[in-house]
This record gives structure tokens, C-alpha cells and sequence, in this order.
């Protein structure tokens, strides 16, 4: 069983849980499902609005996908989730990230 199966396996049990959705999103990423990984991405912001690694990502397949421009407000909630919640690394790092859009 592949670790994208394993993953989908895992939500199917736990629906909500935020780092499950994190890791199939990243997996779908990883092996080229871009539009799957789009929608998990999303709905793990949607049900958990402070899992910033979820903005930097979504934002940075957004970039790579051409998408620039929907990245950029994504990139400022995060930057004032993780400001909010003392993850200054994160803010730091979408901060530098941003400043390249």
C-alpha cells in the first residue's frame, strides 16, 4: 500500500484531524496531484485556521503552479496566523517568501 493510500486510509478513520489531512495534502503534492492536494490543503485551513505549515504550502503550489496572485493573500493570513499563535519562525520564513511574489 502506497503512503498516499495509507494517508487516505488514516482521514477515512479521522476525518478532522488536522495533521492527517496535512500529510495526505503533501503527499498528493509530492506525487504530482496538484489538484488534490489543492483540496485538501484547503480544507484543512477551512476546519483548522491556525495550521500555518497548511498557508505556506497551499501558497508555495500555488506559486509553482503559476498562481502567484492567489498565493499573496494567502501568504498575509498566514503571516498573521503565525504572528498571532508566537510562530515567528513561520512568519519569518512567508514573510521572505512573499517578498520574492
Amino acid at each position: 500500500m502506497s503512503r498516499r493510500a495509507q494517508m487516505e486510509q488514516f482521514l477515512a478513520s479521522e476525518p478532522h484531524d488536522p495533521f492527517l489531512r496535512y500529510g495526505l495534502a503533501m503527499c498528493c503534492a509530492s506525487d504530482g496531484d496538484t489538484d488534490a492536494a489543492q483540496v485538501h490543503f484547503r480544507q484543512l485551513l477551512k476546519e483548522h485556521a491556525d495550521y500555518v505549515a497548511g498557508y505556506f504550502q497551499l501558497a508555495q503550489l500555488l506559486t509553482r503552479l503559476g498562481d502567484a496572485e492567489e498565493a499573496k493573500p494567502l501568504l498575509k493570513t498566514g503571516i498573521a496566523v503565525a504572528i498571532r499563535t508566537g510562530d515567528t519562525h513561520a512568519a519569518g520564513e512567508m514573510t521572505a517568501f512573499y517578498e520574492t511574489l
